[in-house]
């Protein structure tokens, strides 16, 4: 029979480079359609979405490489440099923050377009956009600062730990607040509010923007929420007493939920496909062209 921790290995290789692979082609899309088609750069929507895509391959160019090698091969460079030890810490903490608070402001964003209410559509400008994508870059370098501070090589477990108890205590707030729970609660709550404006505003809306973000809104509730239930089960039962098989279960159980929010930032580009027919429409104009730059003409036949 099988051990959990095996299963666990041959999942993370797998599964992971599925992930690794199907990420880096639809971001990598993501970033190629938002970028280069003018109607997407004027909108403040898909400007979330470009940076989110940005952001997105980073993270998974990072983190997900260094987890399929840690887990998957045991080969853990954190249990052996220090350095790469905070670093991968700081990069975890930037890229998720900045991730999960630009699919908020995206599905915000799409809210205050369709309110009924001119001043709030107002707030929904390009330039704001800029300017806070810009603040929110410098917010999530500065917050990750700390990890390359108080995260060391415990002496004991020979892992990447960290050494502080009051900022011990922060990260498990932060994991659930900010990047688990609490986006899926605005991310609903403001998907829901979107949801209803639609039906009662009579402005023009672009109903293909609302429902790019009310399917991301559903890819993160459905990779998120496992990983916010089982962090929250096993911190609420930490004081309890668990045996060692119980103890296996938990730990298998964190590991998949844990690759399982990977589905979130390599997904975004498969969601934007199914739910918009003007984004497949573009991409594939963007995909013809290519192929048209790299037709030869065949030469007249001129009749003597």
């Amino acid at each position: 029979m099988m051990s959990l921790s095996y299963i666990n290995q041959q999942l993370t290789i797998y599964l992971g480079i599925f992930l690794l692979i199907i990420g880096v082609i639809g971001n990598g899309l993501n970033i190629w359609i938002f970028s280069s088609t003018s109607a997407y750069r004027r909108t403040p929507c898909t400007f979330y979405f470009l940076a989110n895509s940005v952001d997105n391959i980073l993270f998974i160019g990072i983190n997900l490489i260094s987890r399929v090698v840690s887990i998957g091969f045991n080969f853990d460079l954190t249990q052996t440099s220090v350095y790469w030890c905070r670093a991968r810490q700081y990069f975890i903490a930037v890229f998720g923050l900045f991730s999960f608070t630009c699919a908020c402001l995206t599905s915000i964003d799409q809210f205050l377009v369709t309110s009924r209410k001119v001043s709030l559509r107002r707030l929904s400008n390009i330039k704001w956009t800029h300017r806070i994508v810009f603040i929110l870059i410098i917010i999530c370098c500065l917050h990750g600062i700390p990890r390359l501070v108080f995260f060391e090589i415990s002496s004991n477990s020979n892992t990447c730990v960290v050494t502080n108890t009051v900022y011990s205590i922060y990260i498990t707030v932060y994991s659930l607040s900010l990047t688990s729970i609490g986006p899926t609660i605005i991310m609903i709550i403001c998907g829901y509010l979107t949801y209803r404006n639609i039906h009662f505003i009579r402005a023009s809306v672009d109903h293909q923007l609302v429902k790019m973000t009310l399917y991301q809104v559903l890819l993160v509730f459905i990779t998120i929420t496992p990983y916010g239930i089982t962090t929250s089960y096993i911190l609420i039962t930490s004081s309890m007493k668990k045996d060692a098989y119980q103890l296996r279960n938990e730990n298998f159980a964190l590991s998949f939920v844990s690759i399982l929010c990977y589905f979130y930032y390599c997904g975004s580009f498969y969601i934007f496909f199914i739910s918009s027919n003007r984004f497949r429409r573009t991409m594939k104009a963007k995909l013809l062209f290519w192929q048209r730059a790299n037709q030869i003409d065949p030469l007249p036949i001129v009749a003597f």
